[in-house]
């Protein structure tokens, strides 16, 4: 008990001082979004059916999935107590009591609050089961979380365990982010599927509606959870680091072919990248895939540019996440390694982009001049902006050798890396805007405006970047070191101090712009172009005749005003900051 009071005022201590920081505003504004999802399963808990499990299942998958982007909670380290000589199970229930504080839990927390409602529709003694059935759900939900986590860093520790989690995970993600063809598979009479019941996140609302042996099955999964978490811990903190020997020398002939075959040996070799490169493309593949549920192969062309997006976003911070490393190339005389992470990022991503592409786009015999277009705009487009972002937006990472057990834990700043993930997504669809637009008006001309802007976005982002490396390369290196900014001492993207009423209208901006802009426009586009009509949620192809082009474009302007107006506001708000900061 003693530990776990102790880890407690600890996470209680360090929270308190990152509302105070440059972390705060992302807490803030987790908090409201959060708040607002959990407010919205409450009032699930108001309707008939199985809805409230359905959602508690999304938010168990949330909780899962989550360490793929952010690598869990990592505000207190277990390498920090591995001096202490703890036994296992008493760091791990420490730890788990700590795990209980923080924005997160909190909104779970208020969003179980549905499990009241759901027990007092029973009566008195559901709504008694229904506090102990809380806390126990969310044990479970913060459990699960945990020994994910662990088992992702289990697996990274082998090139099969990196491959093989990417791929669950972006089996998962994908199926969420279309999580509208299951709702049309198997809700076609508002009737959620049965099994959603059963699940682990739908046992509390079993308790409440009298089946108190699940109350007692959460009780033994958390113990399971509990001991398998401990294992996990013994092997993390005691995990020696792995071997270089039998690796061959490199003997490239100049330096720009130096930085080239050192990232293409990363990208071969780093398990973390390994596990992001088949995330994206499991991500790709699963996300165009889903609709064949429901009929519907329409999106199967997509499957290479949304891999090669989604690439893109996943190493948009590279210089952050690699470290002081880049001190061996700025010392360098002559080497380009801007010009060479460019092409290394090409060459590990482009040939599996095109070969999905246009195998996908085989299957379903076109449309060839949207996809032919945009695709060497994407790739371009991703060259450019991968390297561009990270110098202009760096965000100070856990140096490689410093990264302890859990290697998905590259920066400790995961909002601000978030938010580089959708600005990056955003940037590149841009980067193919023009492209889709000449294919969509003029046919074949297309392909050759997505080759040419390709080029340019490749050629000029990457003569930014390195610009910016040549006079800013020993600030960059201090920032990656220290993890200090000079001026400001927050990074480029990271959520300037505003109001909350406009930290919650940038959140939903920015998180739900791609709604109108990508289904509800550009895939609705590309189906009224093949005269694909009255698809599942995709409006314009259910409008008439003369108002399915004008609801698409309503929808792409529609989703572009939400970005612009988030963004507008962040930019506002960031400059009222930095005058501020230059007055005082």
């Amino acid at each position: 008990m003693a530990v776990a009071m102790t880890l407690v005022q600890m996470k209680v201590a360090i929270l308190r001082h990152a509302i105070k920081g440059p972390q705060g505003a992302t807490m803030s504004s987790a908090g409201v979004l959060g708040a607002l999802l959990a407010a919205g399963t409450i009032y699930l808990a108001f309707l008939g059916g199985d809805w409230l499990a359905a959602a508690y299942a999304v938010w168990m998958l949330g909780w899962i999935i989550g360490p793929v982007f952010s690598g869990g909670d990592e505000t207190l380290r277990p390498e920090f107590f591995a001096p202490l000589g703890l036994r296992q199970h008493r760091l791990a229930a420490g730890l788990l009591a700590s795990a209980f504080v923080g924005v997160a839990p909190v909104v779970s927390l208020v969003a179980l609050g549905g499990l009241v409602v759901a027990g007092a529709r029973e009566g008195v003694v559901g709504a008694l089961v229904a506090l102990p059935a809380m806390v126990l759900q969310l044990a479970v939900f913060v459990l699960l979380s945990k020994v994910t986590v662990g088992l992702l860093g289990v697996a990274l520790g082998s090139r099969v365990g990196a491959i093989g989690a990417g791929v669950i995970n972006g089996v998962i993600l994908a199926f969420l982010g279309q999580s509208w063809v299951f709702a049309v598979a198997f809700g076609q009479g508002g009737q959620i599927p049965e099994f959603v019941r059963y699940l682990p996140s739908g046992w509390g609302l079993l308790a409440v509606q009298g089946d108190y042996v699940a109350l007692a099955a959460m009780a033994v999964l958390v113990g399971l959870l509990l001991a398998a978490w401990a294992a996990l811990l013994a092997r993390r903190t005691g995990r020696d680091r792995p071997s270089t020997r039998g690796r061959r020398p490199m003997r490239p002939a100049t330096a720009r072919q130096a930085v080239v075959a050192k990232e293409l040996r990363t990208w071969t070799r780093d398990l973390v990248r390994n596990h992001l490169l088949t995330f994206a493309l499991a991500y790709g593949v699963f996300f165009a895939a889903t609709p064949l549920v429901v009929g519907i192969p329409d999106m199967l062309p997509l499957a290479g540019p949304v891999f090669i997006a989604m690439a893109a976003a996943m190493t948009a911070n590279s210089y952050g996440t690699d470290g002081t490393a880049h001190w061996l190339t700025l010392m360098t005389p002559g080497a380009s390694d801007a010009r060479g992470r460019q092409l290394a990022w090409l060459v590990s991503v482009g040939p599996v982009g095109v070969v999905v592409t246009v195998a996908f786009t085989m299957i379903t015999g076109g449309p060839w001049p949207v996809i032919l277009a945009v695709t060497p705009a994407l790739l371009g487009g991703g060259a450019g902006l991968v390297l561009l972002m990270s110098v202009y937006g760096l965000v100070p990472g856990i140096d490689p050798r410093n990264r302890g057990g859990n290697p998905l834990r590259t920066s400790e700043d995961d909002g601000t890396q978030t938010g580089m993930a959708y600005l990056m997504l955003l940037l590149v669809a841009c980067a193919a805007a023009p492209a889709m637009t000449a294919a969509v008006l003029f046919g074949w001309w297309g392909v050759p405006v997505g080759v040419v802007t390709g080029v340019l976005w490749y050629w000029w982002f990457g003569l930014l970047a390195e610009r910016r490396l040549t006079t800013k390369g020993p600030e960059l290196l201090q920032l990656m070191r220290t993890g200090r900014r000079p001026g400001s001492g927050t990074s480029a993207f990271a959520m300037p101090k505003m109001s909350k009423p406009r930290e919650a209208v940038v959140m939903v901006c920015v998180t739900l712009g791609a709604i109108p802009l990508i289904p509800q426009g550009v895939v609705a586009m590309v189906m009224t172009a093949e005269g694909q009509l009255r698809h599942s949620w995709f409006l314009a192809t259910y409008m008439p005749p003369g108002l399915r082009w004008p609801t698409a474009v309503v929808m792409m302007l529609v989703g572009l005003a939400m970005y612009v107006t988030g963004f507008r506001l962040w930019h506002q708000a960031k400059k009222q900051a930095a005058q501020k900061a230059q007055e005082a």
